[in-house]
C-alpha cells in the first residue's frame, strides 16, 4: 500500500519521508506541542525523528496506517496527520499534530477534512475517531468543525509526564460524512 498526495485548498498531504526528519524534529521538539499530544516525546532527541518515520512506513506497508506529512506549498512540512487503521472493525483512529508557528490558522481542520474524506472514500472506512486532552480544547474545536461528534468523556484515561489526563472522545460516522 502506498500513500496518495491529498491536495485541499491551501495544503498539500504527502507521504512522510525519511528528509522530513529535521523538519520533524524542529517542528514536534517545540515544548508546547509536545504537551498538547498523546505521543510525542519532550526532549525530541536526535534520531526519533528517523526512527518514527521508518516505524510509519512499515505501518502503512501492512496497512495499518496511513500517515502524512502536512505540507504548504512555499514553505514545507508544517506537522502531520494520521489514521491508525482497524481492518477487523473497519475504523480508524485520527491524530495530528502542527508545528505551533502555524496554530490557529485552520491548517489542523483543513488537513482533518481531507483525511476523513480520504478514510471515507478511499479506505471505505466506517467509523473515524479520535481524542484530545481536555486541557487543549483548541483539538477539540478542529474536531467539531471537520464534522465529528463529541461521544464522551473519559476520566484518568491517560497519564503524560506523570500526571493524570481526561480524554474528551470524538467520532464520525460515513453515514453523516458530508464534506465528501
Amino acid at each position: 500500500m502506498t500513500e496518495p498526495t491529498l491536495k485541499t485548498q491551501r495544503l498539500l498531504l504527502r507521504r512522510l519521508e525519511l528528509a522530513d526528519a529535521p523538519r520533524v524534529q524542529q517542528l514536534a521538539g517545540v515544548h508546547a506541542v509536545a504537551e498538547t499530544t498523546l505521543n510525542i516525546p519532550h526532549p525530541y532527541e536526535d534520531g526519533m525523528a528517523e526512527t518514527w518515520i521508518n516505524a510509519i512506513a512499515a505501518e502503512i506497508l501492512d496497512g495499518t496506517r496511513s500517515t502524512f506529512a502536512i505540507t504548504l506549498p512555499r514553505e514545507g512540512m508544517i506537522g502531520a496527520i494520521a489514521l491508525t487503521i482497524n481492518r477487523d472493525f473497519n475504523l480508524a483512529e485520527l491524530g495530528y499534530w502542527i508545528g505551533q508557528t502555524y496554530w490557529n490558522q485552520g491548517y489542523a481542520t483543513e488537513a482533518t477534512i481531507a483525511m476523513l474524506d480520504f478514510g471515507f472514500n478511499q479506505l471505505g472506512l466506517n467509523r473515524i475517531a479520535a481524542q484530545h486532552l481536555t486541557r487543549n480544547p483548541a483539538s477539540g474545536r478542529v474536531m467539531e468543525k471537520a464534522g465529528m461528534q463529541r461521544e464522551g468523556l473519559a476520566r484518568q484515561a491517560t497519564r503524560r509526564w506523570g500526571r493524570y489526563e481526561d480524554l474528551a472522545l470524538y467520532a464520525i460516522l460515513r453515514q453523516n460524512w458530508s464534506h465528501g
